[in-house]
């Protein structure tokens, strides 16, 4: 039993690191070719307001609402053990992903194109931004952006991307959306394809692959940002799924062991 279980666990990790592998290439290709993205798209289009609720789906609080529906869609094809390894490990992926992105901005330092566009325009000074609140930034990116629309320039906004300019005020690397959709993708997909399900897995990384498209278009992030944010996913993925593959037998016997206890102080108190 143990080996069939060993044996279709490698058959999982093969597509796996495939997929990962595929993930990583593409801003690779981007980095060192020295393609840069943005702002090849017009910001003012149906497709950039596509791309900006693509990426709401990694922002707070529709990233909640991300996961949660995941969930829901791996309950439904996941026996109950498989389940509730699956969301320990998602708990403990974007645990680590949340820690991680959190201390790894501000260590790093780096402007978000947006800001060196701006800077560009003679609109925005990144040397003096960076070192504000992010109250302050996001009342300096509102009135930066204010100017934009009367300066003599190309660059157009749409309503959501100019609101979404507002918003994401912080620092570039490493890009935390694509951060929680690879290592999201990697969990999930790890589950659902040990349960013989592939076409949710093949969604969730076209998704991967659109997120990290989406935060360079629309001038959120270089490629080096979205190449390291999909190597640090890959890594925080199989630290996750190793790390409660070892614990989660021990809690399974912790939990039964304490609910045989419960269940005898129950009966020995009934009359």
């Amino acid at each position: 039993m143990k080996l069939l279980s060993l044996l279709k666990s490698r058959s999982v990790f093969t597509p796996m690191m495939i997929g990962w592998a595929m993930l990583t290439l593409i801003p690779a290709i981007l980095l060192i070719s020295d393609t840069t993205l943005f702002p090849l798209l017009p910001l003012n289009s149906l497709s950039a307001e596509g791309l900006f609720w693509l990426t709401s789906s990694g922002t707070a609080p529709y990233g909640v609402a991300t996961v949660l529906f995941i969930l829901l869609l791996s309950y439904q094809r996941l026996g109950r053990a498989q389940f509730i390894s699956l969301f320990l490990t998602i708990s403990l992926g974007m645990c680590t992903t949340l820690g991680l992105n959190h201390y790894l901005k501000p260590f790093f330092n780096e402007a978000r194109p947006n800001a060196v566009l701006l800077e560009q325009q003679y609109l925005l000074n990144t040397t003096n931004f960076y070192t504000l609140t992010k109250s302050e930034r996001k009342a300096q990116m509102a009135a930066s952006l204010e100017r934009l629309e009367h300066a003599e320039t190309d660059l157009v906004l749409s309503p959501l991307v100019k609101q979404h300019w507002k918003n994401e005020v912080g620092f570039a690397f490493p890009s935390g959306h694509t951060l929680f959709a690879v290592t999201l993708t990697m969990i999930a997909s790890y589950y659902l394809l040990l349960a013989g399900n592939w076409v949710l897995p093949m969604i969730l990384f076209i998704w991967s692959v659109a997120m990290g498209f989406s935060r360079m278009l629309l001038g959120m992030h270089w490629s080096q940002d979205v190449l390291a944010s999909t190597v640090l996913g890959g890594v925080i993925s199989l630290f996750s799924l190793f790390f409660i593959h070892k614990t989660f037998p021990y809690g399974a016997k912790l939990y039964t062991y304490l609910s045989v206890k419960l269940r005898q102080k129950q009966a020995a108190l009934r009359p």
